[in-house]
């Protein structure tokens, strides 16, 4: 007989009761170092103080109205958002799916209203991964997720990562833009050099092409800046953001320039949910720490420590990793030859330290971003001990 819940999770033999900082304790009472964040949710960790004060405070007056009516802290986080980055406008929404998809929308939208209806294609780049919606899958292009879903959804075009002359030569007359997520996280922590990002911005600009960053996993302090977009020093026309922007709390935003956002009227997108009081006390709880002074240079200098330990493991043990790659707390170990890294994410657990898999086999840890040098050397140590225990045969 099928259980209650739908069947769609591997699950792990594992639940858990609560959590605090980076711990989370099991309903056993074994206690466990998360450096997989509810998969980059929990950035600034298991039940912050800060935060969980203000969604208590938010749902003691108001949980949700609708976007019938003005929201005051919607409008305060969107105008805190402009004033951080490149946007000029923000549309809240509900999950990093709803995130980029609206992105799409405001792609096409954006064309539409300047004549060119005809321009609806986006350029997408292999190991992407942009959400689980029909169009979403169908723009990752990832057989895995695509298989007993056709067909796909027509619109996207996929070119090779990293290889600017393919992606040149897919732009045609029906092309309207350029989605790519500055690291990818679901494709095996690969981040794209900024001479990438700093060239796919000399693309869009030369063709009338719109560019569009899937920060979902990358975005809120994960790299070390607000955005990853900001290390290259250029800026997209639309941003996806989700995952850490809530610290744990359901949340996501579309953040656009002026000129795209202009195109977005009265009815052209909207969201039951999006954007609710009790939503926006949560964005607002975890930008005040993701913004104090010296919190993202304090998140730059603990992820160098990390780094440099996992470059150090992967050295010493090539039989297990063959390399340390990723930037900020987005960083992942990829597997040698005959290591599974789902085998490798269970040994870890059983040694009390929680990561997550990737695609290209690598481990993925996206820690919440208030670690500690105590919490990355009690990382560090466990492992080693892993990869210890794979060299021996456990």
């Amino acid at each position: 007989m099928i259980p209650a819940v739908m069947p769609t999770y591997a699950r792990y033999d594992l639940a858990f009761d609560h959590g605090e900082g980076a711990y989370l304790w099991d309903t056993e009472g074994r206690r466990y170092l998360d450096f997989g964040a509810g998969i980059a949710v929990a950035a600034i960790g298991h039940c912050h103080p800060h935060l969980v004060d203000a969604i208590r405070e938010q749902a003691g007056k108001l949980m949700h109205t609708s976007n019938l009516y003005h929201i005051p802290g919607q409008e305060a986080l969107a105008e805190r958002l402009v004033a951080n980055t490149f946007a000029d406008a923000v549309f809240f929404n509900n999950s990093g799916n709803e995130a980029v998809e609206l992105g799409v929308k405001m792609m096409r939208r954006y064309h539409w209203a300047n004549g060119h209806p005809e321009r609806y294609r986006v350029i997408t780049v292999s190991g992407a991964f942009h959400g689980r919606s029909l169009a979403m899958l169908s723009a990752g292009k990832q057989e895995k997720h695509l298989t007993g879903f056709g067909p796909e959804v027509d619109g996207f075009d996929q070119v090779a990562f990293d290889n600017l002359n393919e992606l040149k030569a897919a732009i045609g007359p029906e092309t309207a833009g350029i989605l790519v997520e500055p690291v990818q996280g679901e494709g095996g922590i690969r981040p794209m050099s900024k001479e990438y990002l700093q060239s796919l911005r000399k693309i869009a600009d030369e063709f009338g092409l719109l560019l569009m960053f899937d920060e979902v996993q990358s975005g809120v302090g994960r790299t070390g800046k607000l955005y990853a977009y900001e290390w290259a020093g250029i800026a997209p026309d639309i941003l996806a953001s989700a995952k850490g922007i809530g610290g744990g709390f359901p949340l996501g935003a579309t953040l656009a320039t002026e000129k795209v956002a202009d195109a977005m009227t009265a009815g052209s997108h909207g969201s039951t949910y999006g954007g609710n009081p009790l939503a926006m006390a949560a964005g607002n709880a975890v930008l005040d720490v993701i913004l104090a002074p010296g919190f993202l240079e304090g998140v730059q200098k603990i992820a160098g420590t990390f780094m440099a330990g996992l470059e150090d493991i992967a050295s010493k043990h090539p039989s297990v990793f063959e390399i340390a790659r990723g930037t900020g707390l987005m960083l992942g170990l990829k597997c040698a030859d005959g290591v599974t890294n789902g085998d490798v994410v269970k040994k870890l657990m059983e040694n009390g330290l929680l990561s997550v898999p990737a695609g290209d086999n690598v481990v993925r840890f996206v820690p919440p971003l208030v670690i500690t040098a105590d919490d990355v050397t009690e990382a560090l140590s466990i492992i080693e001990k892993t990869a210890t225990d794979f060299e021996g045969g456990a």
